[in-house]
């Protein structure tokens, strides 16, 4: 983990993966260790909250409404988004979402993230702060 000096933001590395699991509701019912790392909240924290705990207030509504009605529809959705963490840090990540059936044949979406490039971040910023 790396921060930027010029704002309060947390650079993923190349080998970040950051992996969490919902409900249908969007609650969570699992995140792995980097997920909590980068969010900086426990994974006791993050149980049982929805996944939106995690947005950052630059994030447009409509890029959310896209995801959810994608992954409601059955299918993959990927994406460039702007968490922030419990501290008010931000990081930037590539997410594919996507709806699963798990052992227990509960249904919900499992989220998958990895660093973005500075050139896609620069470019979602702008086009984020346009549909603001």
């Amino acid at each position: 983990m790396s921060f930027n000096n010029n704002e309060l933001e947390i650079e993923l590395n190349i080998k970040s993966f950051l992996v969490s699991e919902t409900n249908e509701q969007g609650i969570i019912k699992f995140a792995n260790d980097e997920f909590c790392e980068f969010s900086e909240y426990s994974l006791d924290e993050l149980i049982g909250q929805h996944h939106n705990i995690v947005r950052h207030p630059d994030m447009p509504e409509k890029a959310f409404d896209e995801l959810w009605s994608t992954v409601k529809s059955g299918k993959k959705w990927k994406g460039f988004v702007k968490n922030k963490s419990k501290t008010g840090k931000y990081y930037w990540v590539y997410a594919t979402v996507y709806p699963f059936t798990s052992c227990d044949g509960t249904t919900g979406y499992i989220s998958c993230r990895r660093k973005a490039s500075r050139d896609e971040i620069e470019k979602y910023s702008k086009i984020y702060k346009t549909m603001k």
